[in-house]
């Protein structure tokens, strides 16, 4: 091989710099001299005039070599490895890369430790180049409430030294390793959108042996990547049957808060101003801005818009989700809570004033016969229903 090479000045004198490299990386000498005999290989296979730059040529060549070889292994180890795959195009030095190493461990903690949202929003706008504007509407959040999620997880990182240029992208080496990172760890095994109109509840099989039942009007998103099963709910309400895998938490994010669970029935609600969560088996994490509440069978919480999570309280699960017999359920709930909950099977929505919110229904009526449910009321409790212009429904106090 010598020889053939001499046909291509510049690179013998880089054969000794590539072995070393990857003999330091792998801590492998015969894997170092197979990688490297393959990219001098490559360079055979070249023309010499089409190459400008041999070093560069010759690094970038091992690189993607390494790639190919380690996208058969384990993800962490491939991510391990590329982060000090030598990038002499980029013109970085040997301590560069070692730097990287331990950037790249320390930036993988660091990620690790923050709140799903967190986490999303910061990978997505400094590694995937995202705006905002893009996250609001791919998490169904607002701009202002990704603005706070982006300001928590750079607090958190700056918090560790070792990580502080990879989170202002300041040197070489992290440039590198995060060009890598969002290639490695961001390629979903599996992606769905899952959607419901109005009237309509639909069931679907996950690949992990998972079941999800959509409620009315209901929008959902399902992504396994990274060790994890991902669903961001957008709108409405689903129950969760979740098959159990403990090396793959399955998180539901829902405005400002997620559920982290590895294998149990649960039932999460989204509202504009809130996130419901009941528990039906199983154990589950509900988490905000502050400390977790975790959850049992036959408990439930909130999560209001600011990230704030309600302490657990005894729900009846039969009764929240009855929607999936077509039923709903209520038990000495305030006209304000039907109000809202009969709208979503509404064209025009149902309003509520005055003292008729505070008073109190117990019933079960058809989801799919709402006007039956207004009929009824008057003869239930003191109150009249009046049609508006606009041909929503009004609850009024008599």
């Amino acid at each position: 091989m010598t020889s053939k090479l001499r046909g291509h000045p510049g690179f013998l004198e880089h054969y000794q710099e590539l072995l070393g490299a990857w003999t330091r990386r792998l801590r492998d000498r015969a894997r170092a001299e197979d990688l490297t005999h393959d990219a001098f290989v490559r360079v055979l296979e070249t023309p010499a005039a089409e190459v400008q730059q041999p070093r560069a040529y010759l690094h970038q060549a091992a690189r993607n070599i390494a790639v190919d070889g380690y996208r058969r292994e384990d993800r962490r180890a491939a991510l391990e490895s590329l982060a000090l795959a030598p990038d002499a195009a980029a013109g970085a030095d040997p301590e560069a890369f070692v730097q990287a190493v331990q950037l790249a461990d320390a930036v993988e903690k660091a990620l690790d430790e923050l709140p799903p949202n967190c986490r999303k929003v910061f990978v997505w706008q400094k590694l995937e180049g995202l705006s905002q504007a893009e996250i609001a509407e791919r998490m169904g959040l607002s701009r202002n409430m990704v603005e706070r999620y982006m300001m928590r997880a750079l607090k958190h990182l700056r918090g560790h030294q070792a990580i502080r240029y990879v989170v202002a992208a300041s040197i070489v080496a992290a440039a590198v390793w995060l060009g890598w990172f969002t290639q490695l760890r961001h390629d979903p095994a599996y992606q769905g959108q899952f959607a419901t109109v109005l009237g309509e509840r639909r069931q679907f099989d996950l690949p992990d042996g998972s079941h999800l039942e959509l409620n009315s009007r209901t929008r959902l998103s399902v992504s396994f990547v990274d060790g994890q099963r991902q669903v961001t709910l957008q709108e409405g309400e689903a129950m969760f049957s979740v098959a159990h895998d403990p090396s793959r938490p399955f998180v539901v994010s829902a405005g400002a808060g997620t559920v982290t669970v590895t294998g149990t029935r649960f039932d999460v609600r989204r509202d504009p101003d809130q996130m419901q969560v009941a528990v039906e088996s199983g154990t589950v994490r509900v988490q905000g801005h502050a400390a977790p509440v975790v959850l049992t069978a036959g408990l439930g919480s909130r999560i209001g818009e600011d990230g704030q999570v309600s302490p657990a309280v005894p729900v009846n699960t039969a009764d929240l989700t009855a929607w999936r017999s077509g039923k709903l359920v209520f038990s000495a709930a305030p006209l304000s809570e039907v109000v809202r909950e009969v709208s979503r099977y509404r064209q025009q929505p149902l309003h509520v004033s005055g003292k008729a919110a505070h008073l109190r229904l117990s019933s079960v009526f058809k989801a799919d016969d709402t006007d039956a449910l207004l009929r009824a009321l008057p003869s239930i409790l003191p109150v009249s229903v009046r049609t508006l212009a606009d041909g929503s429904a009004e609850i009024i106090a008599r």
